[in-house]
């Protein structure tokens, strides 16, 4: 069997530079990363790759002569007020790092918008030969499998796809005869997490876990045999494991990362 790819995501590591991201990844055992071009949170440390020539410069001979490849840029919100085109520097930065998928956020209430603004924002992506996946999150406006299937659905475009990401899929309550039903052509990526306990009343508990506490593949309660059975076998993971608790405890960001990806490959041997 050949192995599949496994990309190393920001929020596991999100301490580290894109440099340092490329480096960990590398030593750990990764192919590729998924680097975050934008800020998921106005508190968040944030390395600036679209406005730092340098940084990319740097970044990009670290991917050169590491072999590891960018796999995914993120995280671009669609919201009320989005203008599609203020996005294209954000496309260039990351066409010209290498990456081939940019993770979308659905912030926008009017479905009838938020569908169009992603018709729109793909055909521009297309330009840069990148993929646009729509990411459900119980809090977003794409608030399970199926809203984000239907809003890709009604995009009609070829290369609009639905980001599935294990702990959201747990957490919206989604369901495999859905994932069933999702055009193996819609997914080039999922994300690769556990979760653990019941799924909160709350809903900002719940984004506090998906930030902060999430849990390494198998150590969790989430079927994700189930999941990853119903997703294509050779598809792409990109391992998305934040774990505040072992940031403060001091597990270094390449220790993390060396986890993430042998508990992967233990949980993947098993299908």
């Amino acid at each position: 069997m050949s192995e599949r790819n496994l990309s190393l995501a920001a929020l596991t590591v999100l301490e580290l530079s894109p440099p340092d991201m490329v480096e960990v990844a590398a030593r750990a055992g990764y192919s590729h990363v998924g680097l975050r071009l934008v800020p998921a949170t106005a508190e968040e440390h944030h390395f600036s790759l679209v406005a730092d020539a340098g940084l990319r410069r740097q970044t990009q001979a670290r991917l050169r002569d590491s072999g590891v490849q960018v796999f995914d840029i993120e995280i671009l919100r669609l919201k009320p007020e989005t203008r599609v085109a203020d996005f294209e520097p954000i496309l260039a930065a990351g066409a010209e790092l290498g990456a081939s998928t940019v993770l979308v956020a659905g912030n926008d209430p009017d479905e009838a918008r938020l569908t169009e603004n992603f018709a729109a924002f793909c055909d521009l992506a297309g330009g840069f030969g990148l993929y646009p996946h729509l990411e459900f999150m119980p809090w977003t406006d794409a608030r399970d499998l199926v809203q984000a299937m239907r809003i890709v659905e009604n995009a009609g475009r070829a290369n609009g796809c639905v980001l599935v990401d294990a702990f959201h899929f747990n957490r919206s309550g989604s369901r495999l005869e859905d994932l069933a039903r999702l055009d193996p052509s819609r997914m080039r990526y999922a994300q690769l997490c556990d979760v653990a306990g019941p799924v909160p009343d709350d809903m900002d508990e719940i984004l506090r876990q998906a930030r902060n506490e999430r849990r390494f593949p198998g150590d969790g309660d989430c079927d994700l045999l189930g999941l990853l059975r119903a997703l294509p076998a050779d598809l792409p993971l990109s391992l998305e494991v934040p774990s505040r608790q072992l940031l403060e405890q001091g597990v270094g960001a390449l220790e993390r990362a060396q986890i993430a990806i042998d508990k992967a490959r233990t949980l993947l041997a098993r299908i």
